[in-house]
């Protein structure tokens, strides 16, 4: 009986642990930032850690073309910059958890 209480009492620790890191990685999180370009650097776009858009920069020369061709490369920055905010994040997951990850648990972005 003992030997089970002294096993649960390391899974405890680990699970405080785990949380601990858990709760720096996450203000880690917060902290990133991540920017997608594109129609070569003629649309930037910055994210934070927790997707927010915290900048959006157009060159004077994208402002002549037709706003079609505008739109069509805000999503395209955009979506590079939360592709990059997605490996960023996974990667912080990592560290926390020693690279092994938890079963089922999904960042959400």
């Amino acid at each position: 009986m003992e030997l089970m209480m002294t096993d649960f009492s390391k899974i405890l620790d680990k699970a405080k642990e785990l949380e601990a890191k858990m709760k720096e990685s996450q203000q880690k999180i917060k902290e990133i930032r991540v920017e997608g370009v594109s129609g070569s650097n003629s649309v930037k776009i910055t994210l934070d850690g927790e997707g927010e858009m915290q900048t959006i920069k157009l060159s004077d020369e994208i402002m002549k073309e037709e706003k079609t061709i505008i739109e069509d490369l805000i999503v395209a920055a955009h979506n590079s910059a939360k592709s990059q905010l997605k490996s960023k994040t996974t990667e912080e997951i990592s560290k926390a958890t020693g690279g092994f990850g938890i079963p089922g648990f999904k960042w959400p972005l």
